[in-house]
C-alpha cells in the first residue's frame, strides 16, 4: 500500500472517530445530566431549581480549571480515539493515562502520530473492557469478599493504590528527565506540604508544575542552543 493511500484511509478513520465521538459524547452527557432529573421526576423529589444552578455553578467553576488542564494535557498524548474513548468512560487518572501510556512505551510509539491515535485508542478499548469486567465480578462477589476488602490490615494498601501508580510510573521518566522533573517535583513537594490543603487540588496544580517544567526544559533547549552555536 502507497504513501497516499495509507494518508487518505487515516483522514478517513480521523473523520468517522470524530464523528461517532462527539455523537457518543453528547448522548453520555445527556444521559448523565438527565438521569438525576428523570429519578427526581419519578419519585417527585426535583429540587429547587435556583439553589440547584446556584450548587452547579459553584462546582462547576472549581471543575473548570481541571477540566481545561485535562483536556490540554490528556488529548495530544492519548490522540482523538484514544481521548473519546477515555472521557466517555472516565477514570482517566488512575486507569486510562497509565495504560496507554504504557502501551505506547512497549511498541516505541510517539505522540502525534498515527501508530500512537492507533495504540491508545486499542489500549483505553481494552483497559474499559477489563473494568467492566471486573466490576461485574465485583458487583456479583460483593458480599462474599466483604469481610476481606474491610480487613484493617489491608486499608493502608486500599488508601495508598494511587499513589504507588503514579509513582512507579513517574520514576521512568524522572530517570529519563531528571534535570527537568526534580525542580517542579521538589516545589510541588514543599508546597503540599507546607499548604496540606491543597492536597485536595491536584487537578488545579497541574498547571504551575507544568509551567514550570515547559520553562525549565525551554531553558535548558536554549543553552544547549548556545551552547551547539559557539561550538561551531
Amino acid at each position: 500500500m502507497n504513501e497516499e493511500k495509507k494518508q487518505a484511509l487515516y483522514a478517513q478513520y480521523l473523520e468517522s472517530t470524530h464523528r461517532l465521538g462527539r455523537l457518543f459524547s453528547v448522548l453520555t452527557l445527556l444521559m448523565l445530566l438527565s438521569a438525576p432529573f428523570v429519578i427526581g421526576a419519578y419519585l417527585d423529589a426535583l429540587p429547587d431549581m435556583g439553589s440547584f444552578w446556584r450548587g452547579f455553578l459553584s462546582i462547576g467553576l472549581v471543575y473548570l480549571v481541571s477540566c481545561v488542564a485535562e483536556y490540554l494535557i490528556y488529548v495530544p498524548m492519548l490522540g482523538a480515539g484514544g481521548s473519546y474513548l477515555a472521557f466517555i468512560t472516565g477514570n482517566l487518572i488512575n486507569m486510562k493515562i497509565p495504560c496507554a501510556v504504557t502501551a505506547r512505551d512497549i511498541v516505541g510509539a510517539k505522540s502525534g502520530t498515527a501508530e500512537n491515535e492507533i495504540i491508545s485508542t486499542l489500549s483505553i478499548a481494552t483497559s474499559s473492557l477489563v473494568t467492566i469486567v471486573v466490576l461485574a465480578l465485583g458487583v456479583l462477589l460483593l458480599i462474599p469478599l466483604q469481610p476481606i476488602l474491610q480487613s484493617p490490615a489491608l486499608q493502608p494498601a486500599f488508601d495508598n493504590v494511587v499513589p504507588a501508580l503514579f509513582g512507579a510510573m513517574a520514576c521512568k521518566y524522572y530517570r529519563g528527565n531528571f534535570k527537568i522533573a526534580a525542580l517542579p517535583l521538589c516545589v510541588m513537594s514543599l508546597l503540599f506540604v507546607f499548604v496540606p490543603s491543597l492536597v485536595g487540588s491536584t487537578s488545579f496544580m497541574i498547571l504551575p508544575s507544568g509551567a514550570i517544567a515547559i520553562g525549565l526544559a525551554w531553558l535548558l533547549h536554549r543553552r544547549r542552543a548556545a551552547e551547539e552555536g559557539s561550538a561551531l
